[in-house]
């Protein structure tokens, strides 16, 4: 059989679609971007017919190397397109739009959609979908999940289903009867009892979204920040646990360890020198409530040992752009650390149940090798990002990190919060899962894509290469 159409196998330009921000290097024989669902489907019956492993990328921002190739094609989303209002709180949006894109039309409207990853001005609608993105505003209003209410899904044989809670799954779909733990969590297939729910966070094993139906929300009238500093990590985490009893608690609430200012501080004068520890809130209000919002909040920082003085507040745009500098300095921060070390960082992604939080910091704190902790603390969901400066620091660097996975899941807790499984977090899903977790997944992924050929090795083992190796 010949290859599809639009093949492309000039390597200059396959060489653009081979990684994601994990940075681990693949390879594919040929690049495919179909423009209709159509072509999605011709392509995953070709793929089909002819063995070839099919991995879909879209904007490669991915963290844990679902999007790069092992061989085989790579189907690319990015003209999947279209982006249109549909009512007073729905939008229609094809996979390759930008979630950035979603969110300023759902402005122009006087609305918002929740879900805003740290990556939302560079991510697609249909990554988001995949992995069940969720990001700071989680606190309050979950993951993508619940703000999907269709999606078109070309499922792996070629067939094509518009999917919403009414749509049964496949009966010859045998869905995984397990219990995930009881936090936040993007690792494994969801236990769902319709096709929507169980593709979303599926990380693309199970079919391609190629256009949704989201919800939203309207904007609320007001919308305040704060950044707090403090002098202990123990007076950061009482302000945390007082925020999270509050009676008109943040729609988000985030933690930046000493690691975390000391990067900022290079870019962003107003950090205290005294700070070990801040807390980031976003508060929503009314024009009516907004002076007694602050003055509570204010005696909240006060009773929690907050320096107060350095305490930074945000109402207006230019206040919110100063705290939205000293929020992106972190990552850039780290990153730029990373190119300096001349090492790949390793990042944790776990969520623990509350009770677990006070464990966790605690392991994460007593960390020797150079890190910096921040990320979503109302979710008991940080990300430690431990920073290796040498081959031997990096395998330290993953001693570590396998010690505190074993902790979050004694805790109760998850491989993946957010990110999901993936290449790279794949061998360990397993830990989580046990063994019957794992045969009852690759059950489902065997049945609903037989020659296995759609997200080969990602979230599950590659069977093909796990019987390569067993031959040889």
């Amino acid at each position: 059989m010949a290859p599809p159409a639009g093949l492309i196998q000039d390597p200059e330009i396959l060489e653009g679609y081979l990684t994601d921000a994990s940075n681990i290097p693949g390879q594919a024989s040929g690049l495919l971007r179909p423009d209709s669902a159509e072509q999605v489907a011709e392509i995953f019956r070709a793929a089909q017919a002819q063995g070839q492993p099919l991995t879909v990328t879209a904007q490669r921002t991915s963290t844990t190397g679902g999007p790069v190739p092992h061989g085989g094609w790579l189907l690319s989303t990015e003209r999947l397109r279209g982006l249109r209002w549909l009512d007073d709180q729905r939008i229609r949006v094809g996979a390759a739009e930008l979630l950035a894109e979603v969110e300023a039309l759902a402005q122009e409207k006087g609305r918002f959609y929740p879900p805003d990853p740290t990556s939302w001005r560079e991510c697609s609608v249909g990554g988001t979908l995949a992995c069940n993105a969720s990001g700071a505003r989680s606190y309050r209003y979950g993951a993508t999940r619940p703000w999907v209410e269709s999606a078109q899904v070309v499922l792996p044989t070629g067939e094509i289903v518009e999917a919403d809670r009414s749509t049964p799954i496949p009966a010859h779909w045998p869905v995984p009867e397990w219990t995930p733990p009881q936090v936040k969590t993007a690792a494994g297939y969801h236990p769902a009892d319709n096709l929507l729910d169980l593709i979303i966070g599926s990380e693309g094993t199970l079919g391609l979204v190629t256009a949704a139906t989201l919800r939203t929300l309207p904007l609320p009238e007001r919308v305040f920040s704060i950044l707090a500093f403090f002098p202990s990590i123990q007076a950061g985490l009482d302000f945390v646990e007082a925020a999270r009893q509050a009676q008109a608690g943040p729609r988000l609430l985030e933690w930046y360890d000493a690691g975390c200012l000391e990067l900022v501080r290079a870019r962003v004068p107003e950090v205290p020198s005294t700070a070990v520890a801040a807390v980031w809130i976003e508060v929503e209000t009314d024009a009516q409530a907004e002076d007694q919002a602050l003055m509570n909040w204010a005696d909240l920082l006060s009773q929690t040992g907050a320096l107060e003085e350095h305490t930074l507040f945000a109402a207006d745009e230019s206040g919110m752009e100063r705290l939205g500098r000293i929020r992106h300095a972190i990552p850039a921060g780290v990153n730029e650390q990373v190119v300096a070390n001349g090492m790949p960082k390793v990042g944790t992604d776990f969520a623990v149940p509350d009770a677990g939080l006070a464990r966790m910091m605690a392991a994460y704190g007593a960390v020797e090798l150079e890190s910096v902790l921040f990320g979503h603390i109302g979710d008991n969901h940080l990300h430690l990002n431990l920073l290796p400066k040498t081959p031997q620091e990096l395998e330290q660097a993953w001693a570590i990190w396998g010690r505190l996975y074993d902790l979050a899941l004694s805790l109760g807790g998850t491989l993946s919060a957010e990110h999901g499984v993936g290449k790279l977090k794949q061998p360990y899903l397993r830990r989580m899962v046990g063994d019957p977790g794992i045969a009852a997944f690759q059950a489902l992924k065997r049945a609903a894509d037989p020659a296995w050929i759609l997200g080969r090795g990602s979230l599950l083992a590659d069977p093909v290469a796990a019987s390569s190796a067993r031959s040889v």
